[in-house]
């Protein structure tokens, strides 16, 4: 049988001023206790103290979230909710800060360890309630059921998915992402393009992730380069959050493939954010996928904003790798693994770490082996 399912955050509430819901978000909740997950950069460009005085009780504030998701900082923070006898939560901050409000929330109610919960639909009962803010434009965290953790002692990265997941709110203002610094907007709104490629051309992509796909693909070729030339233009702004959103929406359902697959690897043994890691394997992966999905690869340039009708489909594939080049190009995307000084003797361990990910790899439209993930690191090499 086909058939396809759709899930997403229980709530969504979006534009400009959409932070000013957050009071009647907590009491409808029956939040009377709330832990603010964060981290300290964004106390101290005043991000947090906007939640804070929105809020109509005294919250208690957990800002230990590191750049990088850790098993270890959900320890932290369940200790946190534990000692100040928190109720709920409230995700204030990019991918790390709501993955980890995320694993947080169920770890507080079901019993055991972190690690017995990796996999899928494995979490056995709903969390703490959980609302999301989101500051960065392109993880899509704050509507999908996957929360990405960093296991320090394996030096790789494990993903808890489950229903129980999902935000019982996500507010999405364009507001929170002026503070984010050039660097952060670029390989985070690249990011959310990953998100929207990899699940247009997953195996089991449906027609609504492949309309909020192309969409999203559609403002961030046009946004991107505006928000990260400009960080107070807030029509890009608004734009690229939208763009993640909708991205994160795609994926959650639709899945993504090799390029994260690959970059786990990246992000666990040599601590490479997640987004930038994405971000560089991006176009290698899109060459080996091709020959594979040509017509989708089609759809994606147009996205893009190619002019295709006088192309054949592989040249227009072609096309679509081209501009995801230029438009990391545009905004800075390091190009190559050799500039993290990353050891050529590393890619066959890498490539067995990639390979484990069976859970993303499946949806990819090309299978690969051992030998095919590392001709794509040496490529990026």
């Amino acid at each position: 049988m086909n058939i396809s399912t759709f899930s997403m955050a229980n709530k969504l509430i979006t534009g400009t001023d959409s932070l000013n819901q957050l009071p009647e978000e907590v009491k409808r909740l029956g939040i009377k206790n709330p832990l603010i997950v964060t981290d300290k950069i964004l106390i101290q460009a005043g991000v947090v103290k906007q939640v804070q005085n929105l809020l109509p009780m005294e919250p208690g504030v957990f800002s230990d979230v590191n750049p990088e998701p850790e098993i270890e900082i959900v320890e932290q923070c369940l200790q946190a909710i534990k000692v100040g006898n928190h109720d709920g939560l409230i995700a204030v901050g990019g991918g790390s800060a709501i993955d980890i409000a995320k694993a947080s929330s169920v770890m507080a109610t079901n019993k055991g360890r972190i690690e017995e919960y990796f996999g899928i639909n494995l979490v056995e009962s709903p969390g703490l309630p959980l609302i999301a803010i989101p500051t960065t434009a392109g993880t899509g965290s704050e509507v999908t059921n996957i929360s990405i953790l960093s296991d320090t002692k394996e030096q790789v990265k494990k993903g808890i998915v489950s229903p129980y997941l999902l935000p019982d709110v996500a507010i999405v203002s364009p507001i929170m992402t002026i503070t984010c610094p050039p660097s952060v907007t670029a390989a985070s709104g690249v990011d959310a393009l990953v998100h929207a490629v990899e699940a247009y051309i997953s195996k089991f992509a449906s027609p609504i992730t492949d309309a909020l796909a192309i969409g999203a693909m559609k403002l961030i070729s046009t946004h991107l380069p505006k928000a990260y030339s400009n960080p107070e233009n807030i029509e890009s702004r608004e734009a690229m959050i939208t763009a993640s959103l909708m991205a994160g929406l795609a994926f959650g359902n639709a899945g993504v493939g090799a390029v994260h697959a690959l970059a786990y690897p990246l992000g666990g043994r040599f601590h490479i954010a997640h987004g930038v890691s994405n971000s560089l394997l991006l176009p290698y992966v899109m060459k080996w996928n091709k020959i594979a999905c040509l017509e989708r690869f089609r759809d994606i340039a147009e996205a893009l904003g190619e002019k295709v009708d006088h192309l054949n489909d592989d040249q227009a594939a072609d096309a679509a790798i081209e501009a995801m080049i230029r438009i990391c190009r545009y905004v800075e995307i390091p190009q190559s693994l050799r500039e993290f000084n990353i050891p050529e003797s590393a890619i066959s361990e890498m490539a067995e770490e990639a390979l484990k990910q069976t859970r993303l790899l499946r949806n990819n439209p090309r299978k690969l082996s051992k030998k095919d993930i590392e001709q794509i690191y040496r490529a990026a090499y």
